[in-house]
């Protein structure tokens, strides 16, 4: 235990990322109409965001902790991510039918999780697109999502199946109007993180590869994976090639905070468990442990933490085992 706390309150003193401004406040989300009340934000040209709360999944919040995007090229709409329910992918859509009179013309899924595919279904009549690893996952893990949400969210999944992306899409630029996206695939967050690039205006849509204001969720994550595409955007923002961030889960934010931010976390968490497992702790000591200050004030704080820890320690505990003698 002692050495542990010790290694905490190192890692306290560490520099930590900066902490990237807060946007505006979304409208809480009416439980009784059941509407989420979606507020495009424009964040640059053609572009708007539809930002969720910076939280865990709750009834209060709809289960709306995702940003989801469109980008109104002048050839048709992008949309990208569909949100936690069919509720929310219709809502969605009628925002994004109030902002501009352009045809949808593709979604995109970022990844497989269920924020970012379960409102599919409102857009039946628009190709769906998301990376195969992707739809894979969304194929063998939608029916657990949908119990689990349904037992987390309530009404505001009535009628929602998890209906996954129906294309299987390829890494390549589109050039749609003014707009050059640059779709690429990267890993870590997930198997299969599709990011999107859009040139013309220097927005990087991470997806779950960037969290801001928020600790990570890492149940299909590989840290060094991850770490590993970090640098990857971190030497596209170095060639200049994005300004504005957006990520899935936290607020919009300029330049590499959010980034800096999943790095620190993710190198903390590692190194924590790494050193927990080789002095003999067990997961329930790990449990009771304090996150470094700087970490204290992020959203789902300790749930996400303990989730992660019950997901990834069992694995550092056995590489402990097999390294003694």
């Amino acid at each position: 235990m002692k050495a542990a706390a010790l290694l905490l309150a190192a890692c306290d003193m560490a520099a930590g990322a900066q902490t990237p401004p807060a946007p505006p406040t979304p409208a809480q989300p009416d439980m009784a109409s059941l509407d989420y009340r979606l507020q495009p934000r424009r964040i640059a040209e053609n572009t708007w965001v539809i930002e969720g709360a910076v939280a865990d999944f709750s009834r209060a919040n709809g289960c709306n902790i995702i940003n989801t995007a469109f980008i109104a090229t002048g050839e048709g709409v992008l949309v990208i991510n569909t949100g936690p329910s069919r509720l929310y992918g219709e809502q969605q859509r009628r925002a994004i039918a109030a902002v501009t009179d352009q045809p949808v013309r593709q979604v995109l899924n970022l990844n497989l999780h269920p924020d970012y595919f379960f409102g599919n279904q409102a857009w039946a009549d628009v190709p769906i697109q998301a990376l195969a690893g992707s739809i894979e996952g969304q194929r063998a893990e939608g029916e657990a999502y949908a119990d689990n949400l349904y037992r987390l969210c309530g009404d505001w999944m009535r009628a929602t199946q998890a209906t996954p992306a129906r294309e299987a899409l390829a890494p390549q630029t589109l050039r749609l109007g003014r707009h050059v996206l640059h779709l690429q695939r990267l890993q870590g967050h997930t198997g299969d993180d599709l990011v999107l690039l859009d040139e013309h205006t220097g927005v990087l849509f991470a997806g779950g590869l960037v969290f801001a204001n928020r600790v990570p969720t890492t149940p299909h994550a590989d840290a060094g994976a991850w770490l590993a595409s970090l640098d990857q955007l971190r030497q596209w923002h170095a060639q200049g090639r994005f300004r504005l961030v957006v990520p899935s889960h936290g607020p919009v934010h300029a330049g590499l905070q959010g980034m800096e931010q999943t790095r620190d976390w993710l190198q903390w968490l590692t190194a924590l468990m790494q050193t927990s497992a080789a002095q003999g702790l067990d997961l329930s000591e790990l449990l009771r442990q304090r996150v470094p200050e700087r970490f204290a004030a992020w959203a789902a704080q300790p749930a996400e933490l303990h989730r992660s820890l019950a997901q990834w320690y069992p694995r550092y505990e056995r590489q402990a085992l097999g390294a003694r003698p």
